[in-house]
């Protein structure tokens, strides 16, 4: 199977931005049992150390992201993009665009019923990332396609 740079990358942030919901969601349960324990869902707060462990998560993202296109650009160099790539790059968005509108009111829905803003958080920030691998994942199918 040939690919071309662009599909590395999509493969590339793909994973990356499943190791960073994996390992988030990991830390944030762990945080989560030892200092809210016996706190309903729905009131849980985000604590300053929750905030510690997204900047820990978003700094393995960029350090993963950015030595991963490192080593795909030296690797391979053509990284030219022509008009089939932003086709697909667009139709890719508009399935991500409808998983993240439904998030978005997902949550919306929760912090009404909320007293903590712990849920709605954590489903914006969820929806977000699942619309990203959405996108990511439509393109890569859209490609394996074409090709």
């Amino acid at each position: 199977m040939n690919l071309t740079f662009k599909e590395k990358s999509l493969w590339l942030m793909l994973f990356g931005l499943l190791a960073f919901s994996i390992f988030y969601s990991y830390s944030i349960n762990q945080v989560n049992q030892l200092m809210q324990p016996d706190t309903v869902w729905l009131a849980m707060t985000v604590l300053p150390p929750m905030i510690g462990l997204f900047i820990a998560a978003t700094v393995l993202l960029v350090i993963i992201s950015v030595v991963g296109h490192i080593a795909l650009a030296l690797i391979d160099r053509r990284t030219d993009e022509d008009e089939r790539d932003q086709l697909i790059a667009l139709k890719g968005e508009r399935v991500g665009g409808f998983v993240l509108a439904t998030g978005i009111f997902c949550a919306l829905c929760l912090a009404v019923v909320s007293s903590g803003n712990f849920l709605f958080t954590h489903v914006l920030l969820g929806f977000w990332l699942l619309a990203q691998m959405v996108t990511y994942a439509t393109q890569l199918i859209i490609y394996r396609k074409e090709a």
